[in-house]
């Protein structure tokens, strides 16, 4: 399979890419972000803890500052099962909630009021993408 931002627009969960493929895909993703202002991020993952993780190295990847949980430190911990956490850098906040059925990856969206026509939303990408 050959990744690209387009090919992964279709998938329920986010396929397994080698390296190379996930090099690329950021490389592709970056310039598509690079013309956007601020962003929301929404991560599928089957625990709290992962989701998390995939959100802090998200930040790290793109030198954004940490967004601060919705919920205390303990009750993230203790939420146990597949969740959907829901990141938006304009509010400077996450929250995090229980939720079956959903496929595993990382969705973002960028937004700008300058250029609208940058905006979109890009996955879902592996949760190891930016790690």
């Amino acid at each position: 399979m050959h990744a690209s931002l387009g090919s992964l627009r279709a998938l329920r969960t986010a396929p397994c890419l080698d390296p190379a493929e996930l090099t690329a895909l950021r490389t592709e993703l970056a310039a598509r972000m690079g013309r956007c202002e601020w962003f929301t991020v929404g991560v599928m993952a089957p625990t709290a803890l992962q989701a998390v993780q995939t959100l802090r190295s998200l930040e790290a990847a793109c030198g954004w500052p940490p967004l601060a949980p919705d919920s205390s430190g303990e009750e993230l911990e203790s939420t146990d099962g597949p969740v959907f956490l829901k990141a938006n850098q304009s509010t400077g906040r996450f929250s995090l909630r229980l939720e079956d059925g959903l496929g595993e990856g990382v969705l973002i969206t960028g937004h700008s009021r300058a250029n609208p026509d940058a905006e979109d939303t890009w996955g879902p990408l592996p949760l190891q993408c930016f790690g």
